[in-house]
């Protein structure tokens, strides 16, 4: 599974607006936002780069005043873990990744309504509702509604729930099937409307879509803590592998 979640990384930022190639690395590069979680790079797997290789990498970023910045499952390319920790580059943080097939989903009987966004106000919305969610860590933008709607316009798809009063209380996206496998992402409730167990309906319609619709053979996604992964586990994601995220700040 290691090696599918790799090949999906490499195939999804060379989605990316302005993706470059160098020395077994994609760098996925989004001119429209300088945010470090848009603009990384990923190792080929089974990538063994020079250490001409990695200043390559390295120089590709900051001749944008972007922070170096790679994801990636360490087991599918472990030689270009070692060239990245010998050239200076430091572990950001090691995130365990759930997986979720068709033989695991177990879709909640009863939950709140989960619809896909149709209009531009809908994509607006859903943006305000993670900015708020994720405590600003990604703050609300015009570009990020733009973000979501090509996500939903390009094999992938974006689901909300509303609360009583129409507004968007909490959604989620997952990026079109590569490899085999989609990633499931930015699952986020405002904080008003948590407990209502939103993240569980828009995390198992994600998943079916993906794995009924879509034809991807699993669906992995990453947690931020133990009360978001029993949500996930109980929906049918499984713990199955270890993604690394590593940087250079100097």
């Amino acid at each position: 599974m290691d090696h599918d979640v790799q090949r999906f990384t490499v195939t999804h930022l060379r989605r990316r607006p302005a993706p470059v190639e160098t020395g077994g690395f994609v760098l996925g590069f989004d001119p429209d936002t300088t945010s470090p979680f848009i603009n990384y790079a990923t190792p080929l797997p089974g990538a063994a780069p020079t250490a001409a290789d990695v200043a390559a990498l390295v120089a590709a970023f900051r001749e944008r005043d972007l922070t170096p910045r790679l994801e990636f499952t360490p087991d599918a390319a472990p030689e270009a873990a070692a060239a990245l920790t010998a050239a200076g580059f430091t572990t950001e943080a090691e995130h365990t990744y759930l997986v979720c097939t068709p033989d695991t989903l177990a879709v909640p009987e009863a939950g709140p309504a989960v619809e896909a966004p149709t209009t531009d106000a809908d994509y607006l919305s859903l943006d305000a509702a993670l900015a708020e969610a994720f405590g600003g860590e990604f703050p609300q933008s015009d570009e990020g509604a733009a973000r979501l709607r090509r996500t939903a316009e390009t094999g992938g798809a974006v689901r909300l729930v509303r609360a009583a009063d129409g507004t968007v209380a909490g959604g989620a996206l997952c990026s079109a099937p590569a490899a085999g496998t989609a990633e499931l992402a930015g699952v986020g409730t405002r904080p008003a409307h948590r407990g209502r167990g939103i993240a569980a309906a828009v995390t198992a319609e994600l998943a079916r879509t993906m794995l009924h619709e879509r034809g991807a053979g699993s669906v992995w996604l990453e947690y931020g803590g133990q009360d978001s992964r029993r949500v996930y586990e109980r929906v049918g994601f499984r713990p199955r592998g270890t993604r690394r995220y590593a940087r250079l700040d100097v």
